[in-house]
C-alpha cells in the first residue's frame, strides 16, 4: 500500500474505489455462502472423543494446543467451516468452535463462559494449554476472559480477526443491544481493556483490515496496549465477513499459532493482499 503514496491524488481516488469495489463484491459473495452454511452451525459441534490411532500428516502431532474457535454477533460456528478445515488439513487434532447464544448481553458473562468451556477442553484434551481465534465480538470476549478473568494462565495465543479492540463507532448504529453498546468506544469494557495487565503471559495477534466497514477507524481492530505481547498484522483489500474465509489469513493464522518466537508490540508481519 506504500506505493500510493507516490500516485497522483485522483489515481489515488481511484485505485481505492476499485479496491472498494472488489472487496464489497467478496463480501456479497462471503455472506451468500455463508446465509447458506448458517443453519449448519446453530446446533453445538458434537465432540467424539479423538482416536489415538487416527491416521496423521506429517505435521500433525500432540504438539498443537487445542484451537478455540469464536465467533462474532448474531453468527456462529458455521462461520469457520473453512478455516476449521485449513487447520485440520495441516496437522491440527483438536479444533473446538463453540457457540454463545446470540440474547448474550453482556461480554463479561461470555468470558466467563467460554473460560469454564476452556477448562473443560483442557480436561478432555490431556492439553494445559489452548489457542484461540477470535472474529469481531469473538475476539473481544476472548480478550476479556484472557486480560480480567486470568485467563492468560490457559491461551497461549490468542489471535483477532476484525475486533473492536478500542470500539468501533459503527456500533452505534444498532447500539439498543447492550452487547453492541459494550462495542462502542468509550464504553465500559473497552475501558477495561485499557487498563494495566502487568505480566500477562498469553500472546496476541491482531489481524485488521484496510477495508474493514464495519470497524470505524480501521484501526480499531488493532490491540494497542503497553503491557500486552501483541502482533498486529495488517490485510489489505478484504472486507469484514472475509477475513475468517480468506486462505491467505487463514495461512497467516496458521503462521501465527506455530510461531515460537514473541513478536514486538505493533510489529507488522506481513500485508494480506
Amino acid at each position: 500500500m506504500q506505493f500510493l503514496l507516490f500516485l497522483p491524488l485522483y489515481l489515488r481516488r481511484a485505485w481505492v474505489s476499485a479496491a472498494l469495489l472488489r472487496a464489497t463484491a467478496l463480501e456479497l459473495a462471503v455472506l451468500a455462502g455463508h446465509l447458506v452454511l448458517y443453519p449448519s452451525g446453530m446446533a453445538p459441534e458434537r465432540r467424539d472423543p479423538v482416536a489415538d490411532d487416527a491416521p496423521q500428516l506429517p505435521t500433525a502431532g500432540r504438539a498443537h494446543a487445542p484451537v478455540v474457535l469464536l465467533h462474532g454477533f448474531i453468527d456462529n460456528r458455521s462461520v469457520f467451516v473453512l478455516l476449521r478445515r485449513s487447520l485440520s488439513r495441516n496437522g491440527w487434532r483438536h479444533l473446538e468452535s463453540l457457540n454463545y447464544s446470540p440474547l448474550t448481553c453482556d461480554i463479561r458473562t461470555a468470558a466467563e463462559l467460554l473460560g469454564r468451556h476452556i477448562e473443560e477442553i483442557c480436561a478432555r484434551t490431556g492439553h494445559a494449554e489452548v489457542d484461540i481465534v477470535g472474529h469481531s465480538l469473538g475476539g473481544l470476549i476472548a480478550r476479556y476472559y484472557v486480560q480480567r478473568l486470568g485467563g492468560d494462565a490457559r491461551v497461549r495465543t490468542l489471535v483477532t480477526l476484525g475486533t473492536p479492540h478500542a470500539g468501533t463507532r459503527s456500533a452505534h448504529l444498532i447500539s439498543a443491544h447492550p452487547i453492541v453498546r459494550q462495542m462502542c468506544p468509550g464504553s465500559d469494557v473497552v475501558e477495561e481493556l485499557r487498563r494495566p495487565a502487568p505480566g500477562c503471559r498469553t500472546r496476541f495477534v491482531s489481524f485488521w483490515s484496510d477495508l474493514d466497514t464495519l470497524m470505524v477507524p480501521v484501526e480499531t481492530a488493532r490491540i494497542d496496549h503497553p503491557d500486552l505481547v501483541v502482533q498486529n498484522v495488517r490485510v489489505s483489500g478484504i472486507g469484514h465477513l472475509a477475513l475468517p474465509v480468506h486462505p491467505a489469513v487463514a495461512t497467516g493464522i496458521r503462521q501465527a499459532l506455530t510461531a515460537q518466537e514473541e513478536t514486538a508490540d505493533g510489529r507488522e508481519a506481513f500485508s494480506v493482499a
